[in-house]
């Protein structure tokens, strides 16, 4: 699955909006202790949205615009599955530094995703390991995908394996921050590009009411971590 973190490292994504079904538990006390996980990560991944990070670095600010628009039925690695383009646009000072168009092809019921393709021809294979909850206590966490990724639909070379974990934790009595965590690159002699982990608030419905994204270095590079800000 192509995570808007990952989006962002080499540009940066994410996004807010859409809303969601199943609501969440709440106590004696009127405080949140369930959320709609899979309502939440198909408002992320799945639903047409839009949305601006910004981060300052030293002294410039680097944005990534995100434009998420689902592309309806397709076919991928021999499967018929859903899509849903992810258009990122980098900007150093305001100035267009790249523009980087990825897909991500899912199944519903249960959602299932099973890879991307990019416009630099990267394609990857996703094995997802564990079953995306509908409903998720505040605290809960779990692993969710190892993905292969090929320098093109051959399969011929292996460029990276990554490993996504999703955790849950609280914000406020009504709010919770629904984090995507995604490893640095584990291949041998692959390049090293440092981890992500890109974080939405959520509430009792699984809208996404804010977001956040932290790029880490590759560990012993001296690297800076930086984190984009839903504008």
């Amino acid at each position: 699955m192509k995570t808007l973190g990952l989006c962002i490292a080499a540009g940066l994504g994410l996004s807010a909006c859409a809303s969601g079904g199943t609501m969440g538990n709440t106590n004696a006390n009127n405080i949140v202790t369930e959320y709609p996980i899979e309502t939440a990560m198909l408002n992320i991944y799945t639903k047409q949205r839009s949305e601006n990070l910004v981060a300052t670095i030293g002294n410039q600010t680097a944005s990534a615009d995100i434009q998420v628009t689902p592309k309806g039925n397709m076919v991928f690695n021999n499967k018929k599955v859903q899509g849903t383009e992810i258009n990122t646009i980098n900007k150093v000072n305001n100035q267009i530094t790249n523009q980087s168009v990825a897909i991500n092809y899912f199944t519903l019921n249960p959602l299932v995703f099973h890879g991307f393709t990019d416009s630099t021809g990267k394609y990857s294979v996703s094995n997802q390991t564990t079953t995306i909850p509908k409903m998720a206590t505040v605290g809960a966490s779990n692993k969710l995908i190892t993905e292969n990724v090929y320098s093109d639909s051959s399969m011929r070379k292996k460029i990276g394996t990554y490993n996504q974990n999703w955790s849950l934790t609280r914000d406020s009595n009504q709010t919770a921050w629904f984090c995507i965590e995604t490893s640095d690159n584990m291949l041998a002699g692959g390049t090293s590009e440092g981890s992500s982990k890109e974080c939405y608030k959520i509430n009792a419905k699984g809208d996404i009411l804010a977001s956040k994204v932290t790029i880490a270095p590759p560990a012993g590079n001296g690297g800076q971590t930086i984190t984009f800000n839903s504008k």
